[in-house]
């Protein structure tokens, strides 16, 4: 497996760290658009592993807006695997880069989603990764696959579903995923700060678009943001945060496969986060649509969310500003083997104290990062294969949770709730 890994930002780097623990790979040709970043991730491996997992890392620069050049490096490098690594926005162009060189194809989050021009809190236009869905065949007609939303939500997340649905359940009424955390950031006077812990691109699309629910009897359909509040008490010492309806992969991903009566994904962004996102929405801030602005040559025209981009600490930065944990999980709810009702709460906990003082990495990014590496040495040893257009829940969890808590040594953990109150431990 030769793997070009596009984009050495903070879940790049993460992917770079992760991996050179281990042997699965021939190649990982790290790429940037800034090459230094490339190039800082590479040499990371060289000062901290021993010449021989060296030599499995090359430093590339890449732009990722231009399918061409990643075909382009593609060819250049013999890749099999192309690894997006980098802002949704750039899903189409490096999906169709690595089409067009003949790889395979994997990513963390999926092509953006347009909201309905006249009813956007009822009804869903074009959903989140249906752009890709729409071009399997494209992948399977050349005997190659695409697996996408594979990070930690998506990605994780999917597999616990499957996971449940094979081994914990004989019915499912509701998936729902719940991520939260207890996750601080100080600036250097001490002082908590509003800073996101990943791209505030994503953030905002995440967030302020409609979120999306789908059930058996209604299918897909949308409400306004932070809909459905509610209080989940999180493992791991997080404990009790509020979490609301936001939009997210996994409630397009999970009903194609799986057999489920509803499907809903819940972030615990608490009270300022919202106020937060609320004002940038009020104020136009959250557009991508360039404004005209004076600057000291005359005016140039930028977009109003790249600034705001510009002014907060760049996620891959925070590492040893943010204190906390931060859960990925799923919770099931349904009939158990026994025919009596059930739910449980399947989870990945990870804790920025320590990924800091063994990577350099915030927990979300390092959380995110190490979903795709365990992926692809399932799909390097054959243990998941096939084409087409994916997610990781149509492949079997167990495996890959074995290898999570065996190899990684990361833990995972399963908690059954009372099924009348399945927020509360």
């Amino acid at each position: 497996m030769r793997i070009l890994l596009v984009g050495a930002g903070g879940v790049g780097d993460a992917i770079v760290k992760i991996a050179a623990n281990r042997n699965f790979f021939e190649k990982i040709v790290v790429t940037d658009y800034d090459l230094s970043r490339a190039e800082k991730s590479v040499a990371w491996v060289g000062a901290n592993r021993d010449a021989s997992v060296a030599a499995k890392f090359v430093a590339d620069k890449v732009d990722a807006s231009n399918p061409a050049n990643v075909a382009e490096l593609a060819r250049k490098h013999q890749i099999t695997h192309v690894m997006n690594a980098v802002e949704p926005k750039f899903v189409q162009s490096i999906f169709e880069g690595a089409l067009e060189a003949g790889a395979n194809y994997m990513d963390m989050a999926m092509s953006l989603s347009h909201t309905h021009p006249t009813d956007p809190f009822n009804t869903p236009a074009e959903k989140l990764g249906d752009w890709q869905y729409d071009r399997t065949k494209q992948y399977s007609d050349k005997g190659l696959l695409a697996l996408i939303g594979t990070g930690a939500e998506p990605g994780i997340s999917n597999i616990f579903a499957r996971y449940a649905q094979d081994h914990l359940f004989q019915e499912v009424d509701e998936i729902k995923i719940m991520d939260g955390g207890n996750l601080v950031v100080r600036n250097d006077a001490g002082e908590e700060i509003f800073a996101p812990s990943f791209s505030i691109w994503t953030v905002i699309e995440e967030c302020l678009n409609p979120p999306l629910l789908w059930e058996k009897d209604k299918g897909w359909f949308t409400t306004p943001p932070f809909s459905e509040p509610e209080v989940f008490e999180f493992p791991g010492g997080i404990g009790a945060v509020e979490c609301v309806n936001v939009e997210h992969e996994e409630v397009n991903m999970l009903p194609r496969t799986l057999n489920a009566k509803r499907v809903a994904f819940k972030y615990g962004l608490g009270a300022e986060f919202i106020n937060v996102l609320q004002t940038l929405h009020a104020l136009g801030l959250d557009s991508v649509n360039p404004v005209s602005v004076r600057s000291k040559d005359g005016r140039v025209s930028v977009a109003p969310r790249d600034v705001v981009a510009a002014v907060l600490p760049d996620p891959a930065s925070l590492a040893d500003r943010m204190t906390g944990k931060t859960c990925a999980g799923t919770l099931v709810t349904g009939t158990g083997p026994d025919g009596m009702p059930r739910a449980t709460y399947l989870y990945h906990v990870c804790d920025t104290e320590w990924t800091n003082a063994n990577y350099g990495s915030q927990a979300v990014v390092w959380q995110t990062a190490l979903v795709p590496v365990i992926s692809l040495e399932l799909l390097a040893t054959g243990v998941w294969s096939g084409t087409g257009i994916k997610g990781p829940e149509e492949f079997d969890a167990k495996p890959f949770l074995d290898l999570l808590a065996g190899e990684y040594g990361q833990p995972w953990g399963l908690d059954d709730r009372d099924p009348n109150n399945p927020g509360k431990l």
